[in-house]
């Protein structure tokens, strides 16, 4: 496999790295992140970022999407994790709207995707609860037969953007197998509680009292919940890891650039060979990461098969969630005294890498993951 960009992609990539540096600096993610009741984003920048296709890359042009590749959407991912842009990409096209699209009807993709394409419908995954950690097969919310459909109670954390979606595709045990459910935000019975992570970003803690839903609300048969959430996890974990990719450069290159700059003794302190062994063992993560990254979004565009696509995003996320920390505190480290003020962006990109590094599973979960997949 040639791990290099095609010329499509890199005009892709150059329209993506310019759009995101004109609209959104850094500056902007500290003025949200500030915002005590905010979104968390900007819905106005997102649906301009609809506009260019990116909402819709990977869904086929059938239900308004552009069709493209998951190569595609990962060069779009590595420019958003570059300037780590808020908006709901992971949450509302990997997350809730690829759910819609494994595992919903025909009906229901043409109800949800055309809209989550535009920019106009935000979904938002509920899986987690507390107490599963990583895994998605825990799930405790019940779904309980009713007049004409179902009623949901249980309690999801770390919705990512759940205060700002639209409608919440739910987990839930019905008649004792996993299903997933399509629930309006504000449904009769639903709370969500705004909860900020340390990256700034806004989840929600949904609680759900007996929450009235149609029997049309399942997506597909309730035996399909399991399987296609965990198909899910694994196309939102291989994109994620191309966010992650995003900022790890940019956190080098910060650095770097501060290592040829920063004076001591008369001299750039890049100068200085430890630290210059330092740097190169950073950018050698770096290019490793970017092999594997780019290796797991190649095997869902060749339509390799789920065990397959499974390991490739396991060894992805594993590397990426070490990579990312480290080049985190290398970063904050090898920029003193100044690193550790919030003033300055390197602690930012820390930051990220912290909440990344477990998102979807750590890099010891992960590594367990490929074991077990191996046979070990």
């Amino acid at each position: 496999m040639a791990l290099v960009l095609t010329e499509e992609q890199q005009i892709l990539q150059a329209t993506a790295r310019e759009f995101v540096a004109s609209k959104s600096p850094l500056a902007r993610l500290r003025a949200l992140r500030d915002e005590p009741d905010g979104d968390g984003f900007t819905p106005a920048l997102w649906r301009e970022m609809a506009q260019l296709g990116w909402a819709g890359i990977v869904l086929p042009e059938t239900y308004g999407g552009a069709g493209l590749g998951y190569l595609e959407l990962m060069v779009v991912m590595e420019e958003l994790g570059r300037a780590l842009v808020p908006e709901p990409m992971l949450s509302s096209v990997l997350l809730g709207a690829n759910a819609v699209l494994l595992g919903g009807t025909e009906a229901q993709r043409h109800a949800y995707l055309p809209g989550v394409a535009a920019g106009e419908t935000r979904l938002a995954l509920a899986y987690q609860e507390p107490g599963s950690r990583y895994d998605a097969r825990s799930v405790e919310t019940r779904a309980e037969s009713a007049a004409g459909g179902y009623r949901l109670t249980g309690t999801k954390t770390q919705v990512l953007d759940a205060p700002r979606a639209d409608h919440l595709v739910v987990s839930a045990r019905a008649a004792g197998d996993v299903a997933l459910f399509v629930v309006p935000r504000g449904a009769p019975g639903v709370t969500i509680e705004r909860q900020r992570r340390l990256d700034g970003r806004v989840t929600g803690l949904v609680t759900l009292e007996g929450v009235p839903v149609g029997a049309d609300a399942m997506l597909g048969d309730a035996g399909q919940g399991g399987p296609v959430l965990a198909r899910v996890l694994d196309r939102a974990t291989v994109a994620l890891t191309a966010e992650m990719l995003g900022g790890m450069q940019a956190a080098f290159e910060m650095t770097l650039d501060y290592l040829k700059t920063r004076q001591q003794f008369g001299k750039p302190i890049g100068s200085f060979q430890a630290l210059k062994h330092r740097a190169a063992r950073l950018f050698i993560e770096l290019e490793l990461s970017r092999s594997i990254v780019m290796a797991a979004h190649q095997a869902l565009d060749d339509g390799k098969d789920d065990a397959q696509v499974a390991r490739l995003a396991s060894i992805a996320k594993a590397r990426c969630s070490d990579a990312f920390m480290q080049l985190g505190n290398e970063g904050v480290q090898m920029h003193g005294g100044i690193g550790m003020t919030d003033e300055h962006d390197v602690g930012l990109y820390l930051k990220r890498a912290r909440a990344t590094e477990i998102q979807f599973g750590d890099a010891a979960w992960h590594r367990n993951r490929v074991a077990t997949l191996d046979g070990y």
